[in-house]
C-alpha cells in the first residue's frame, strides 16, 4: 500500500481532464523491504524521490505497519525535516517549492489485492509562527541531503566538504594531455561546466579534464545532466602518463550514459559451448556493465536498495553521482540510491580487470592516489556541484 501527504503543493485544476498535483509529498509505504516511509518523493516534477531513505537505518525501521503512526514535517525555508514516531527520517535542503497547500494523498492501485486498503490520519495540526523555538535538534544519522546548487551547508563544512569545481573559472583543473584547461571543447555558464558536442567520438575535442590534485580516500559528489544518446564519465585512480596517444585517460569509471538511446547500454556478446572438440554458439546474451552508474566494463550497475530495476536517468534533467572510496572498498551512487560497491584490492576485481578492455594496463585500479576526470566522449553533458571530502 502507498499513499502520503503533498505539501507545498500546487495543481493545475484548470485543466480538470489532466488535473495534477506538484510539490513535496511526505512517503506512507508499507513495503517493509524497502522502508521509505517518512521520506521526500517530487511529486509530478522531478517524479523522483529527493531523499530516500537509504542512508538511514533507524529512519528505515520507524513505520509501524497496522498501527497508528506519528508523522512530523518542519519545512523552514530551505530546510525540509521529517520524523515518523520521533525518529527523524529525512534531513533535506531543497529550494524547488517555498509554498503551497497540505493534501492527503489517495494513490491510484494496479494490483486487485490492494481493493478496499484503507489509509487513515487523524489529529492533524499545523504551527506557522513562532517557528525558530519549536524546531527539532537534527539527529546525526539522517544524513543531510543539499540540492541547494552552489552552496554548501553548514553540516558540509563542518564535515570537511569542499567544492572541487568553484563554478566560474577553469581554476584548479586541465586538460588530461595538457598542461592548461583545453581552449575549446568546454563552456562555463551559470555556474555549469559543459563539454560541448562535437563528433560522438572520445577525447578527440577538446578532450578530457583533471584535477591538478590526486586523491586517495575521499567521497564526490556532483550533478550531471545528459543530452539525449549521450555518453561521458568520471573517472577516479586516473594516471595521465598513461595513454598519451589518442582516446581517454585511463582509470576506474563511473559511467554516464543514456541507456535508452545509446548502443552501449545494450552491447551483445555471443556465449560458445565447447562440445566433441568444436566451439558451438549457445546463446546472445547482452553486457549491462556499460550502463550509467555502472563500474565502466567492469560491474554493472543495478538498484541495491530496492527489489526493483535501477532507476532511470533522463536527458535534459540534473541527475546525482556520488563515488566514495575508503582504502579499498568503492561505492557508487546515482539520485542517492545505491548501484554497486566492490573491493579494488580484491581478488574479484583483478579477475574481472583480466576478462576487460583494461587487461592491457598494468595494475589497472591499484594507484594509491590518482586525479579525478571529466570525460570529454563528443556529447553535450554538463556539470554542476562538484564537491568532495576525504578521509
Amino acid at each position: 500500500m502507498n499513499s502520503g501527504v503533498q505539501f507545498r503543493s500546487s495543481s493545475n485544476n484548470n485543466v480538470p481532464e489532466h488535473s495534477r498535483v506538484f510539490g513535496y509529498q511526505f512517503e506512507l509505504d508499507t513495503n517493509e523491504n524497502r522502508g521509505w516511509s517518512g521520506g521526500i518523493y517530487d511529486q509530478s516534477r522531478k517524479n523522483f524521490f529527493l531523499y530516500p531513505i537509504t542512508r538511514n537505518e533507524k529512519g528505515r525501521k520507524a513505520f509501524k505497519n497496522g498501527k497508528w503512526n506519528k508523522a512530523r514535517i518542519e519545512a523552514v525555508g530551505n530546510s525540509i525535516k521529517t520524523w515518523i514516531n520521533g525518529v527523524q527520517c529525512t534531513n533535506l535542503l531543497d529550494p524547488l517549492s517555498k509554498k503551497g497547500f497540505i493534501a492527503l494523498q489517495i494513490h491510484n492501485i494496479n494490483e486487485e489485492s490492494l481493493v478496499g486498503k484503507i489509509v487513515k490520519w487523524k489529529n492533524i495540526k499545523i504551527l506557522t509562527d513562532n517557528l525558530t523555538q519549536y524546531l527539532s535538534e537534527s539527529e546525526d544519522y539522517a544524513t543531510e541531503i543539499n540540492n541547494v546548487d552552489n552552496i554548501l551547508s553548514e553540516n558540509q563544512i563542518k564535515n570537511n566538504w569542499r567544492f572541487l569545481w568553484d563554478g566560474r573559472t577553469y581554476d584548479g583543473w586541465r586538460g588530461a594531455k595538457l598542461d592548461v584547461f583545453p581552449k575549446t571543447g568546454w563552456s562555463i555558464k551559470n555556474n555549469v561546466l559543459t563539454v560541448l558536442d562535437s563528433d560522438g567520438s572520445e577525447s578527440n575535442n577538446g578532450g578530457d579534464i583533471v584535477t591538478l590534485e590526486k586523491f586517495s580516500n575521499f567521497e564526490l559528489e556532483l550533478d550531471f545532466k545528459i543530452s539525449k544518446g549521450a555518453n561521458s564519465g568520471i573517472k577516479y585512480f586516473v594516471d595521465t602518463n598513461q595513454n598519451k596517444g589518442a582516446g581517454s585517460s585511463i582509470g576506474l569509471e563511473f559511467q554516464i550514459l543514456d541507456d535508452k538511446n545509446h548502443p552501449d547500454a545494450n552491447k551483445k556478446f555471443k556465449v560458445l559451448e565447447y562440445s566433441n572438440g568444436n566451439w558451438n554458439f549457445h546463446k546472445q546474451g547482452i553486457k549491462k556493465n556499460r550502463t550509467v552508474g555502472s563500474l565502466y566494463d567492469l560491474i554493472e550497475a543495478e538498484n541495491l536498495n530496492e527489489q526493483r530495476s535501477k532507476r532511470p536517468v533522463h536527458p535534459e534533467r540534473w541527475h546525482r553521482a556520488r563515488i566514495i572510496v575508503n582504502n579499498g572498498h568503492v561505492e557508487h551512487w546515482l539520485d542517492n540510491i545505491k548501484v554497486l560497491e566492490y573491493n579494488r584490492f580484491s581478488q574479484m576485481f583483478k579477475a574481472l580487470v583480466e576478462y576487460s578492455k583494461y587487461s592491457k594496463w598494468e595494475n589497472f585500479g591499484q594507484l594509491k592516489s590518482g586525479h579525478i576526470l571529466l570525460q570529454d566522449h563528443g556529447d553535450r553533458v554538463s556539470f554542476k556541484n562538484i564537491k568532495i571530502r576525504e578521509f
